[in-house]
């Protein structure tokens, strides 16, 4: 797979079955062997199944997510990501990506975010991972708190979150901690002070990326 250069306009992929559940078009910032830097902001284009858009942050009512996810038979739509701008830092083998959030009309930092999903893998149009909905919320001042605790035990219990998948986060976890309590990189505010390029516009999908 070839290597991206700051600027490129990617898709960052949530496969399920490999089959595009939920995508973002991201910029690259940096592309390492060591580390990928992706930035989602506001106008960035995404693509989500209907009732994940309408009703995830919303009325939740007559939807089950995990139900839909094992019908794999979704109804995707385009949609525009906006509010916050997020930094994305993927680390090759591991079951979680930390992010960097800022308000964009503000430019205020918000906080980092631990996001446990599946290790990523290159495609032709970006990366690729799956999102395990675990998540920790660290605040600036570095307290944090879990969140999506209950949907991601159902999704244990409804046997969409597997085994190896499980324990691959349990095993992530103790890493998580000791970044958090020493505030170690990518957790030490590294990025903080970065912004992007002024001439990035919002990215669009690429082309191939429901292949």
């Amino acid at each position: 797979m070839k290597t991206w250069q700051p600027g490129d306009a990617v898709a960052l992929r949530g496969m399920y079955n490999q089959k595009p559940w939920y995508i973002q078009a991201a910029r690259v910032v940096k592309d390492t062997p060591e580390e990928i830097v992706l930035l989602v902001v506001p106008g960035a284009e995404c693509v989500a199944p209907a009732n994940y858009i309408h009703k995830k942050h919303g009325d939740h009512t007559g939807w089950e997510r995990w139900r839909e996810i094992l019908s794999e038979n979704w109804n995707l739509e385009k949609y525009a990501f906006h509010t916050n701008r997020f930094l994305i830092l993927l680390e090759p083998e591991k079951y979680y990506e930390s992010i960097y959030i800022w308000n964009q009309a503000s430019g205020v930092f918000g906080c980092f975010y631990i996001n446990f999903q599946l290790p990523f893998v290159r495609s032709p149009c970006g990366f690729d991972t799956f999102d395990l909905e675990l998540d920790i919320v660290i605040d600036p001042d570095y307290q944090w708190h879990w969140k999506d605790v209950d949907e991601y035990q159902e999704g244990i219990r409804m046997g969409v979150l597997r085994p190896e998948w499980v324990q691959g986060i349990e095993q992530a976890q103790k890493e998580v901690f000791e970044r958090i309590e020493q505030r170690c990189y990518p957790l030490d505010a590294h990025w903080l002070n970065w912004r992007p390029d002024a001439s990035w516009t919002p990215p669009q999908l690429p082309l191939d990326w429901d292949k």
